[in-house]
């Protein structure tokens, strides 16, 4: 019987950023959904129209991508493994297209902002906001508008038949963006060696000494903290979430420990993930 495709989804059209982070964890056998919005994304997984999902995290020059962090305490789902792509931004044109013709790009505002070096060199071009990398690329290939260019993948140029004029336009070549990949809760996880991480998410009393009480449960154990985000708590002004990720798995006894005495002197905690942590980028 042939075996059946994972089936993945990811924000955005075919060719974006999500799109590579899906096949760099998954491989290139499986099968994708495209999501217009991200919580249509986690409703797929968590209803089972896919089995798994991309979530962009965390970029390095634009930091957290703070609607995701919300969904991961809204929905129960947890995260398996994480993934790291470099970002190339490339101009893109429908092909025969001249440079000297090009008068407006369209792509995603972060995508638009992170290549203002090129901008600058070429003031005579219009940025043109749009909601998808790739799906900027669809669009100027669907419908040539006249001088019209995308900023985009190379995936997102193969995927649609468009012609890369420009290649590597971003400004940073330290431009990386953080992925998890997510399953439903009862995904059985199969046992790696590579070092592991953990992500979770607690509250604690607006009281003086709290927080410094609750990292305590993991500086006492020698713990190391890689992470720590904070988000404002629907419904209750000026109190916060705290999200964190460590080194270490949730079986090994000084984490157990750790967790216990978190959950002692925090109001909420919930593990969002262990996982096999990726490789730094370089």
């Amino acid at each position: 019987m042939k075996k059946k495709k994972t089936i993945v989804a990811f924000q955005g059209e075919r060719g974006a950023f999500s799109e590579l982070a899906a096949v760099q964890l998954l491989g290139e056998k499986i099968q994708l959904l495209p999501c217009e919005r991200f919580e249509q994304m986690f409703r797929a997984l968590q209803d089972g129209a896919a089995d798994a999902a991309v979530v962009p995290i965390e970029n390095t020059l634009h930091g957290s991508v703070h609607e995701n962090y919300d969904h991961l305490l809204n929905f129960n789902l947890k995260i398996v493994a994480e993934t790291s792509v470099r970002i190339v931004h490339n101009l893109i044109v429908p092909p025969g297209t001249r440079f000297a013709g090009v008068k407006h790009v369209y792509s995603h505002p972060v995508a638009l902002n992170q290549c203002l070096k090129f901008f600058a060199a070429h003031p005579r071009l219009e940025k043109k906001t749009f909601y998808d990398t790739a799906g900027s690329v669809k669009m100027i290939m669907a419908e040539l508008p006249a001088g019209a260019a995308a900023i985009a993948s190379s995936l997102a140029a193969a995927n649609y038949g468009g012609q890369i004029l420009k290649a590597s336009i971003e400004d940073d070549r330290k431009n990386f963006t953080r992925f998890f990949l997510l399953r439903r809760p009862d995904f059985p996880l199969a046992k790696s060696k590579a070092p592991s991480k953990v992500s979770l998410v607690f509250t604690t009393k607006n009281s003086p000494g709290s927080l410094f009480r609750a990292l305590a449960a993991l500086a006492l154990r020698d713990i190391s903290l890689v992470k720590i985000e904070s988000r404002p708590m629907r419904g209750r002004p000026w109190e916060y979430l705290f999200y964190l990720d460590f080194l270490g798995h949730v079986d090994d006894p000084h984490v157990q420990h750790a967790l216990a005495h978190l959950d002692e002197v925090s109001d909420l905690l919930r593990v969002l993930g262990c996982y096999p942590a990726a490789e730094p980028e370089s």
